[in-house]
């Protein structure tokens, strides 16, 4: 039987506060264990929570960045379960009344764009980490991630392929980035999902029953996670049996999910308002203040490169997936007045480097407007294409200015022609039969000479220059 895969996501994102959402504590990962917290976030008897500003600024930040109503008047809730990375036995959370709802974002599929629902956002705290040992023989509790600031975004089920579960992951990651809402750190678990999917045969209308896989924490993993999950479903349902409704744990190491418990409902969790935070009250002014400091977002920052400065589609699309990444470009194109010169450089020079050393290279050194400095001495010929990637290098090492790494490294272009002419008279003399074999016509041979003369200058021989010197040295030394 032909089924259609329909999928929702809860994206959980944590807020790039200074601190907890109702404490002092700070909020930094990578602390000592069990040194960032406090009698309130390890909910000691008697401590009073109070929520912080900042985080609920954000929440109505990402609200409005995704197109969301702001509830004028929301409450904290009481979301009532044990387990051992919550002290408390309770998370605060928000139940019926979220800060933000109906919304939407617009995801790419092919050459079309896809409205996407976002059901709500909401505020709630992080939960400790559970650290198990490698042999079995227990687990420890880090509770410095107890009381981070967290939002929920939760979608619609309107999400057809593991394709698009990934354009819509990537997007709310970019929406938050942009934003500054939160630093989607991957590797930190600072940002996750939770793929809620069902299939159904195709042509009906009612939805299958839906399968929950928790905390998965990379793009590929999302559509790897869903497409393994469809599969496994559509077998079950072939097989003649029913699909249970659970919560699953996915192995992207195996490629394949693992049940874990069967699906919580809401009033498994016993809500209730939360009796030591008032109510919330968002005034219009204070929401018009936010939607003011929204910045540019990367799908009119993307067709803005397209039509004004002439990029490519697909290189606007790779560029403004990453905010650092468009950032740089923004600011070297600006410095160096050819935006697609530092498209170009972006693309290949920075993103390959990228590729290989992590993101630390976009929290380098590096600047744009130092990239666009290079470009500018590559574009006035006064260094090579090669000397301006040593450039870029000992940039991203060291922070120094660009003029200052082309002086002590003396990556200047040679220009003198006498001094080209010595050098390409003495690669003549070295190598008769290259000359010889130019001499009867062999294209490679004058490619070799000309290799050879820039071995010589040591990679600074103006190109041109010393192509021009060759041709003309090559026709005296056959006279």
């Amino acid at each position: 039987m032909e089924y259609e895969i329909v999928i929702g996501l809860e994206i959980h994102a944590e807020l790039k506060t200074g601190s907890k959402i109702f404490c002092g504590c700070k909020n930094e990962f990578g602390d000592e264990p069990n040194t960032s917290c406090c009698p309130v976030c390890l909910g000691m008897p008697g401590t009073l929570p109070v929520l912080n500003k900042k985080a609920l600024e954000y929440a109505v930040k990402a609200g409005l960045a995704m197109n969301c109503q702001i509830s004028k008047f929301s409450k904290m809730d009481r979301k009532n379960y044990f387990y051992p990375d919550m002290p408390k036995a309770y998370q605060i959370s928000q139940y019926d009344m979220p800060i933000c709802y109906d919304g939407f974002v617009n995801i790419e599929t092919g050459d079309e764009m896809k409205r996407i629902g976002i059901e709500r956002i909401h505020l709630e705290e992080d939960a400790g980490k559970l650290i198990h040992d490698a042999r079995g023989e227990g687990s420890m509790i880090d509770y410095n991630r107890c009381g981070v600031p967290l939002i929920e975004i939760v979608t619609r089920p309107d999400v057809r392929t593991p394709e698009e579960a990934r354009s819509l992951f990537e997007t709310v990651k970019s929406i938050l980035e942009y934003t500054g809402v939160s630093d989607c750190r991957m590797q930190e678990g600072s940002i996750r999902a939770d793929v809620n999917l069902s299939i159904r045969p195709r042509g009906r209308e009612d939805f299958g029953i839906r399968t929950e896989m928790k905390n998965i924490n990379s793009l590929r993993a999302v559509e790897r996670a869903a497409a393994a999950e469809a599969k496994r479903q559509a077998e079950v349902l072939d097989q003649g049996g029913t699909v249970v409704q659970e919560t699953r744990r996915w192995d992207d190491n195996k490629g394949e999910s693992f049940s874990m418990r069967s699906k919580e409902e809401a009033m498994d969790y016993r809500y209730f308002p939360e009796p030591d935070l008032v109510p919330i009250v968002v005034e219009d002014a204070w929401i018009s203040e936010i939607k003011s400091s929204i910045p540019e977002l990367p799908q009119r920052r993307k067709k803005r490169y397209i039509e004004k400065l002439g990029i490519p589609a697909y290189d606007a699309n790779l560029i403004t997936m990453n905010k650092l990444v468009s950032d740089i470009f923004e600011a070297a194109a600006e410095t160096c007045g050819n935006p697609k010169l530092a498209s170009n450089w972006v693309m290949t020079e920075l993103l390959c480097r990228v590729n290989e050393k992590g993101e630390s290279v976009l929290n380098s050194g590096l600047t744009g407007e130092k990239l666009g400095e290079i470009l500018l001495f590559l574009e006035r010929g006064e260094i090579t294409q090669t000397s301006a990637n040593t450039v870029l290098d000992v940039l991203i090492e060291t922070g120094e200015k660009p003029q200052a790494i082309i002086e002590h490294l003396d990556l200047k272009i040679q220009k003198d022609e006498n001094l080209i002419a010595g050098k390409i008279h003495e690669i003549l003399k070295e190598n008769p039969r290259a000359v010889m074999d130019y001499a009867a016509g062999k294209e490679k041979a004058f490619g070799f000479l000309m290799g050879k003369s820039m071995t010589a200058l040591k990679g600074k021989g103006h190109p041109a220059l010393v192509r021009e010197t060759l041709t003309r040295e090559l026709q005296l030394y056959l006279k």
